[in-house]
């Protein structure tokens, strides 16, 4: 399986899109891997995990053909993870030779608003027959296409946002962002699965500034209680990758200190355009 991070940046991005802060500017001026768009994850080419409004840019700066895009789950209803009115330019003129002339888009009932509201005024009749909604509810497994996709309750900003244990061909990956400490359910039916993950992606928004308790993001501090208690429910192992994403301008994530990140917690720090292989 091949697990790609096109956006690793929070919702305001890396430089933030307002912010003329010191870490913006440095941004700015490094360049390169120095820029994080909004959290977008592509795996094998066909399963998007989000649909940010830096999806056009992704596509130009990676080569992505998001016309491949088959399955689309979508967190939750927040503009970095899903930029609904895109979708009206998924066929009509705008469009030809699409690779998957149909998208199965999996979400929340408050996602699925969003997209309704979004596109009513200008989806064409036939880019609409070719997207399908599906409603996700928590712990209840989905089949899509090889994929079997289970919905997992996070704590953000309500009971809205959805985490996903993803498995295909025998791969497993936990998909974990956005979240702060994750829910004591959630914890539980991993481990009632008895699911492994291959590899786990952490939200790592506050990097080594302190999580705050009830926090609806991550930062190291975090990533070391949760991953300690999947350990504990056999989610992940010694053997499993773990990447920590989704990272604020407020953090300060230059090369220097994801470095250190990686060197203190034996993590893998995700940039804009990363492949893993699993």
């Amino acid at each position: 399986m091949k697990v790609t991070y096109l956006g690793t940046g929070a919702a305001e991005g890396v430089p933030a899109l307002f912010c003329n802060c010191a870490y913006c500017a440095e941004a700015r001026r490094r360049g390169g891997r120095a820029i994080r768009s909004r959290a977008h994850v592509l795996f094998d080419g066909e399963l998007s995990v989000d649909f940010p409004p830096d999806a056009f840019y992704h596509a130009v700066r990676f080569g992505v053909d998001l016309s491949a895009v088959r399955f689309l789950f979508v967190t939750h209803s927040h503009m970095d993870h899903f930029n609904a009115h895109d979708l009206i330019l998924r066929g009509y003129k705008y469009a030809h030779g699409m690779t998957s002339p149909a998208l199965d888009l999996y979400c929340n009932r408050e996602v699925e608003e969003i997209f309704r509201e979004e596109t009513r005024r200008e989806m064409k009749p036939s880019v609409a027959e070719g997207i399908r909604v599906h409603p996700l509810e928590p712990f209840r497994p989905v089949r899509a296409g090889e994929w079997t996709v289970h919905p997992l309750p996070a704590r953000h900003t309500s009971r809205e946002p959805l985490l996903f244990l993803l498995e295909k061909g025998g791969k497993c990956v936990l998909h974990l962002t956005d979240t702060g400490a994750l829910p004591e359910e959630t914890v539980r039916y991993l481990e009632e699965t008895g699911k492994r993950a291959d590899l786990v992606t952490l939200d790592c928004t506050f990097l080594f500034g302190e999580t705050a308790e009830g926090a609806r993001h991550m930062g190291l501090d975090e990533n070391v209680r949760t991953l300690g208690r999947l350990s504990a429910a056999g989610a992940v192992g010694k053997e499993t990758k773990r990447v920590i994403t989704h990272f604020s301008h407020n953090s300060a994530p230059s090369e220097e200190r994801l470095a250190e990140a990686e060197r203190r917690f034996g993590v893998i720090a995700a940039y804009d355009g990363m492949e893993i292989e699993i």
